[in-house]
């Protein structure tokens, strides 16, 4: 089944401790690049984050916004009364030393490193991981929910496509036996201009018609083609990211209608080429952004 790798989810979770709001969005790209934006006092919790985001979102760069509420994101302060009294101790003991008569400031004591902590992540209930992680997932589901949607969208526009493809390559098909007789059917009127009153070399003729038709066979060519063709329809009929697959298939489709066209030598077959071209390029741009 085809998923695109285009999508937004988002999801929230009223914890004990405050809210938290998680939102993902994913864009096509060629491998799978994950990037996660969290508060401080959720830093802790980023790899599991990024893994649960991994396990389930295989391609495209995908974005996560983490948001926490303030009243979830401390606790209230505690004081640390021994280092407190020590520093301020240390400053009275500094204050006789150079006989000055200015009091200590309590705002001078609570700016010391460490007199003053604030319980962050590591203090955080052990529910808030499992809460996180439970937003995280249904943003997920939200996010894959459109990927899959979108999905089906560009599975009907591919088929669409490898039917014109699929028709074109027919018209090929019938097109290609009679390159040879109308090469054969031009020669002999040409050689009947040029030679009046006189035979042409039959068997010099039947050569040159061989080497004609050998050098503008494309059998080959409309049997990979097939090929490919039956290949692609296996990718769409998948269930896993098929992305790459499909468009290591389309460059060697794209090979076989180039060959076509410089070995064909005729106009309707040029003609059928120009548009095949013109489809895979479409469908080209479709399959950039298949998971």
């Amino acid at each position: 089944m085809i998923k695109s790798m285009t999508g937004y989810g988002k999801a929230e979770r009223q914890l004990e401790n405050g809210r938290i709001t998680v939102e993902m969005r994913s864009v096509n790209h060629r491998f799978g690049e994950i990037s996660v934006k969290l508060p401080r006092a959720l830093i802790c919790f980023e790899n599991d984050v990024r893994k649960a985001a991994a396990e389930r979102l295989k391609r495209g760069k995908i974005d996560i916004f983490i948001q926490l509420d303030s009243a979830a994101a401390c606790r209230p302060p505690v004081v640390n009364l021994p280092l407190a009294k020590a520093y301020f101790d240390a400053f009275c003991s500094l204050r006789e030393s150079l006989r000055l008569d200015e009091p200590v400031p309590l705002s001078l004591v609570v700016s010391q490193k460490d007199v003053l902590t604030v319980m962050e992540s590591d203090d955080l209930d052990s529910g808030m991981r499992d809460g996180l992680l439970s937003a995280v997932s249904e943003a997920v589901d939200a996010l894959e929910s459109m990927r899959f949607r979108e999905g089906v969208e560009l599975e009907h526009d591919l088929r669409s496509r490898r039917g014109t493809l699929a028709s074109l390559m027919e018209k090929v098909r019938e097109q290609a036996p009679t390159v040879p007789r109308e090469y054969a059917e031009k020669l002999t009127a040409r050689l009947a201009q040029l030679n009046v009153g006189a035979l042409p070399d039959e068997s010099r003729i039947a050569q040159e018609i061989a080497l004609m038709a050998d050098r503008c066979d494309i059998t080959e060519e409309l049997v990979r083609f097939s090929s490919h063709l039956v290949q692609f329809d296996g990718a769409l009929d998948a269930h896993e990211p098929v992305g790459r697959k499909l468009d290591f298939i389309l460059q060697e489709m794209g090979r076989e209608v180039n060959t076509m066209g410089s070995k064909a030598n005729d106009g309707e077959i040029t003609t059928c080429v120009v548009a095949m071209k013109a489809e895979l390029e479409k469908v080209r741009e479709q399959i950039q952004n298949i998971e």
